[in-house]
């Protein structure tokens, strides 16, 4: 009898674990007004339940799971500047610092990489010879710079100690501005330790090349969405010394690169200004300069968020009226019809990351601040009032524009 009742009660107990987690999923209340606390507690019982990766194979902290689920909190955190957001952010930041290849123990870390040795890089393929970098190696430090950002922006934080349910396992600081001081240190680290010791060569304008001994399109333009996620490390890293007014001489450096690669797309013929067949500005470029046309939609989607973040985060110049072509394109190029989006930027489709879709990829989402003609009809593509995500990154951009909408002056 004893055995018949553990089992039954070891089944309540996964069954009760397995409902928890169906049940956690993002839910839209509703897509006009301000973004409700329904919405809100639901992403964040959803994010508490999410499992950080355990390193960055296959570029998991970049555009993988863990890597836009971070992103998605930081968003989120911004809307509604809840603790319990920004506790999960730390909880995901805390392991990708811990999974560094300088930090972490084998056989997540202590890879001699191509440069010949142990730097602080996250590999996203361990099995290459040698071991490769990318651009993919912005979005770790970005996270970390964002989160720094974030804290350091919430002042009535900073001495308060790290929330008991995340605690502070690896001793990176019992408090949130110990915390954000560490994440900042370790993103600064990586950055000039690494991405402008070795990976990038920005003798050229502050332009941003792969180094010319890198295996790794060695000599050539950083690719735009490459360059989105390098900005993204720029642009937090700057906010964050801008706020703690510790190292000027390290700002104007991060800032003159970001601001160089913004001027090279918009003015230095990164991109090409047309009309679409309704007669609205519109834009195409390409994968990387020289090209200036037909990005695929995969790269594009990333691409319009990375400056989408620019534009947020209001430093760099970039106005409403430079996104607008970015959502006329989407609107009026790649809107093919209901359920069926086009494969680049010029309303074309192709193969792979050129192939066609039946669904909006989730940074084009950003564009529908500036559209709004064509809010509902990007937002109910994939989002159902009453209904329900998993996408994060899908849900926190609908809550942004939603929020931003609502708050419109």
């Amino acid at each position: 009898m004893r055995g018949v009742l553990s089992s039954c009660a070891l089944r309540a107990v996964v069954g009760g674990l397995l409902l928890s987690s169906v049940q956690a999923q993002m839910k839209v209340s509703s897509f006009d007004g301000n973004v409700t606390e329904e919405e809100l507690k639901s992403f964040n019982d959803f994010v508490t339940t999410l499992k950080p990766g355990s390193d960055n194979i296959g570029n998991e902290w970049a555009q993988g799971h863990s890597g836009e689920q971070t992103k998605a909190m930081g968003l989120v955190y911004q809307i509604a500047g809840q603790q319990e957001t920004l506790d999960q952010m730390l909880r995901f930041c805390d392991a990708v610092l811990s999974e560094r290849n300088d930090l972490a123990k084998a056989p997540v870390g202590q890879h001699k990489i191509w440069t010949g040795g142990i730097d602080p890089v996250w590999p996203n393929n361990v099995s290459q010879n040698p071991i490769q970098t990318g651009g993919e190696q912005g979005d770790p430090v970005g996270h970390l710079a964002n989160c720094a950002n974030l804290i350091l922006k919430t002042n009535n934080l900073y001495n308060k100690k790290v929330s008991t349910s995340i605690g502070d396992p690896q001793k990176y600081g019992a408090t949130y501005l110990e915390r954000a001081k560490t994440y900042l240190k370790e993103a600064d680290t990586a950055m000039n330790n690494h991405i402008l010791k070795r990976l990038l060569d920005v003798s050229n304008g502050d332009k941003m090349y792969f180094a010319k001994d890198s295996p790794y399109m060695g000599g050539k333009p950083v690719p735009w969405n490459q360059q989105m996620m390098f900005n993204y490390a720029f642009m937090n890293l700057c906010d964050a010394h801008r706020i703690l007014k510790d190292n000027p001489t390290l700002l104007n450096k991060y800032k003159s690169i970001i601001s160089a690669s913004i001027d090279w797309f918009f003015h230095g013929g990164g991109v090409q200004t047309g009309k679409s067949k309704k007669g609205n500005p519109i834009y195409n470029w390409g994968y990387t300069m020289p090209k200036t046309s037909g990005e695929d939609s995969n790269h594009g989607s990333l691409d319009v968020a990375g400056f989408a973040r620019t534009y947020i985060d209001g430093n760099y110049g970039i106005t409403a009226d430079q996104m607008k072509p970015f959502a006329n394109m989407f609107v009026d190029v790649m809107t093919l019809g209901k359920g069926k989006y086009a494969g680049t930027v010029d309303g074309k489709s192709g193969d792979g990351h050129a192939s066609d879709t039946s669904y909006i990829r989730s940074g084009y989402l950003f564009l529908a601040e500036f559209r709004p003609d064509a809010y509902e009809s990007m937002m109910s593509a994939d989002l159902a009032v009453g209904k329900t995500t998993k996408s994060a990154d899908q849900f926190s951009r609908f809550l942004w524009v939603k929020h931003q909408r609502a708050n419109a002056k």
